[in-house]
C-alpha cells in the first residue's frame, strides 16, 4: 500500500512538473510571439503620454517633411550630360530660340538656370551670366526649402527626452523623500518610465538625421550639377556669340 502511495505521489509530481513546464514554456512562446512592434507599442504606452506624445508628433512632422523633400529632389535631378548636349546642339541648329525651348519643356533646376541664362544672352555674356548666378541662388533656396524644420526635429526629440527623464527623476527623489526610507522597488518604476523618454527621442532624433543626412547630401549633388552646368552654359554662350 505504501509502495502504491509512493507511486501515486512520484506521478503526480511528474505531472506537474511537466505541466509547470509546459506553462512556463507557453509564457515564453507568448512573449515571443509579441514581436518587436508589440514590445515597442507596450513601452511606449509606459513612457507616458505628455511626452510620448510629443516625440510621436516631431517624429510625424519630420517624417512628412523629410518625404516631401526626398520627393520634391528626385524630381528636380536631371540627366545634365544629356541636357548640356542637347541645349548646345539646339544652339547651332536653331539658335537661342531653339535652345530656350527646349528648356521650357525640360523640369529640374538645371534646365531653369539654363533658361534663364538664355534669355538674357540677346544682351551680353555678363548679363547672361549673372542672371544665371542670380537665379541658381533662388533654385537653391527652394531645393533647401524646409530643411531647417528636419533639424529641428531633429534637435527637439531628445531635448524632450531628456526633459522627461529629468521630470521623472525628481518624482522619483520626491517620493523616497516623503517615505524616509530608500526602496529600490518603490522608485524602480519611476526610473524606468523616466528613461523610456530618452530612449524614444534618441529613436526619433536618429530616424531622422538618417533622412536629413540623405537630404543634404542628394541638394549638394544638384548644386555641383547647377554649378557645372552653369559654367558649361556659359561657355556655350561664349562659343556661339563668336
Amino acid at each position: 500500500m505504501k509502495r502504491s502511495f509512493s507511486i501515486l505521489a512520484m506521478s503526480g509530481l511528474f505531472v506537474l512538473s511537466t505541466s509547470t513546464a509546459s506553462a512556463v514554456t507557453l509564457v515564453q512562446e507568448a512573449a515571443a510571439e509579441k514581436g518587436f512592434t508589440q514590445v515597442l507599442k507596450e513601452q511606449f504606452i509606459q513612457g507616458g503620454a505628455s511626452f510620448m506624445g510629443i516625440v510621436l508628433l516631431c517624429l510625424i512632422l519630420g517624417l512628412a517633411v523629410a518625404i516631401e523633400r526626398i520627393i520634391f529632389l528626385n524630381l528636380a535631378t536631371t540627366n545634365t550630360t544629356k541636357l548640356k548636349e542637347a541645349v548646345e546642339a539646339a544652339l547651332k541648329s536653331g539658335g537661342v530660340n531653339a535652345a530656350k525651348e527646349l528648356c521650357r519643356d525640360t523640369k529640374g533646376p538645371v534646365a531653369s538656370i539654363f533658361y534663364q541664362g538664355l534669355d538674357r544672352a540677346g544682351e551680353s555674356v555678363e548679363s547672361a551670366e549673372k542672371a544665371v548666378v542670380a537665379y541658381g541662388g533662388v533654385q537653391m533656396g527652394q531645393l533647401e526649402k524646409n530643411v531647417s524644420w528636419l533639424s529641428l526635429f531633429i534637435a527637439i526629440a531628445p531635448m524632450l527626452g531628456f526633459m522627461g527623464t529629468v521630470i521623472g527623476m525628481i518624482q522619483a527623489f520626491q517620493k523616497i523623500a516623503a517615505v524616509g526610507n530608500l526602496s529600490a522597488s518603490l522608485i524602480a518604476g519611476d526610473i524606468q518610465v523616466a528613461l523610456l523618454t530618452t530612449v524614444f527621442g534618441l529613436i526619433t532624433a536618429i530616424i531622422l538625421q538618417i533622412f536629413y543626412n540623405y537630404i543634404i547630401a542628394k541638394i549638394d549633388g544638384i548644386v555641383n550639377d547647377m554649378e557645372d552646368s552653369s559654367i558649361a552654359l556659359i561657355d556655350m554662350l561664349v562659343d556661339h556669340k563668336k
